[in-house]
């Protein structure tokens, strides 16, 4: 590693975001790891097609000289949204990975961009698979669940990625390594409700993860019952009873918080024009503005338990059970 490069790790160590520099030749080996896991059928082809098909595996022509991939992690915790509704004040998970990543991304690419500015180097986004990344230059590990871990962060972390011209002459990339303790614990493997974390091979089933399911448009499969939703988007089952994770869960910021009318209109899914402004400011804030009809639908999961096909006879009053029922935990320890 060149003296510039160890002198940025350090710099952000000190702001409490670890990182590493690997040279460009590990392009190759990302590719291979994505795409070449798929030539050899290890991911289902939906779940490839919607999730890994948008990665980039070349420096982009702005970049004359790419010599450089730089990842780091951001610590970030775990928020609670509130939604009311009868008079309930309702606290629904987004995990750590969801609110803020475009803000976080864009602010620590241009931090990087003027450290090495100053240098005379530059930096360029990085379109690639960040998880793979981590593991593989040694930032983090996976855990058994395919979730990366950092010492002491656990998984309540963002990953960002740049691609550079700066020089890189040491080369920390290894094989991806599974966490040690991992070898004698199956406590993700037990709370996951769906199979999505099997015992046949250390790839998860990402077809199966709830996860990828709260993503994505339309209904939800009928194997995937209502009351195993655990949060706004995403899922943090496995995660918080992952021990990794026991210094951090506590880590929860109550951020943004709905009105009753606010929450009917959300679970109607009112066109945005509809919304009142201070309702939109809301959601930007939260990186939801594009993704109402998901939100409409996994709010009404949440809060009824119901299947999201009823929403439209059920929706004048609807029978939304309290805080406490089966599907709407906090999961914090």
């Amino acid at each position: 590693m060149t003296d510039i490069a160890f002198e940025l790790m350090r710099h952000l160590a000190a702001q409490g975001c670890p990182g590493r520099v690997v040279p460009i030749k590990h392009l190759s080996d990302l590719e291979d790891a994505i795409v070449g896991a798929q030539r050899r059928g290890l991911f289902d082809d939906e779940f490839y097609r919607e999730r890994l098909s948008g990665f980039s595996f070349r420096a982009p022509p702005e970049l004359q000289n790419p010599r450089s991939i730089i990842i780091l992690a951001v610590p970030v915790p775990q928020v609670h949204t509130i939604f009311h509704w009868k008079g309930d004040r309702l606290p629904a998970i987004l995990p750590p990975t969801y609110v803020g990543y475009g803000a976080t991304s864009e602010r620590v690419r241009a931090g990087v961009g003027v450290f090495l500015g100053k240098e005379g180097y530059k930096v360029e986004k990085a379109d690639l698979p960040l998880k793979t990344l981590a593991v593989c230059s040694g930032l983090a590990q996976y855990g058994r669940n395919n979730i990366a871990y950092l010492p002491v962060l656990g998984s309540f972390f963002q990953l960002v990625g740049v691609l550079s011209d700066l020089p890189c002459s040491a080369d920390p990339w290894g094989s991806p390594r599974m966490m040690e303790r991992c070898k004698s614990c199956e406590a993700c493997l037990r709370a996951c409700p769906t199979g999505a974390i099997g015992q046949d091979r250390f790839l998860l089933h990402a077809e199966r993860c709830i996860t990828f399911h709260s993503e994505r448009s339309g209904e939800f499969p009928a194997w995937l019952k209502p009351d195993w939703h655990d949060c706004l988007f995403g899922c943090m089952r496995c995660q918080s009873v992952c021990p990794e994770n026991k210094g951090v869960l506590s880590w929860v910021e109550e951020r943004e918080e709905f009105s009753e009318e606010e929450t009917r209109l959300l679970l109607a899914c009112a066109p945005l024009e509809n919304l009142p402004t201070s309702t939109v400011e809301r959601l930007r804030r939260l990186d939801m503005l594009d993704d109402l009809p998901i939100l409409s639908r996994n709010l009404f999961v949440l809060l009824c338990g119901q299947r999201v096909t009823e929403l439209g006879s059920r929706l004048d009053d609807p029978p939304f059970p309290n805080a406490n029922v089966s599907g709407f935990s906090a999961n914090v320890a």
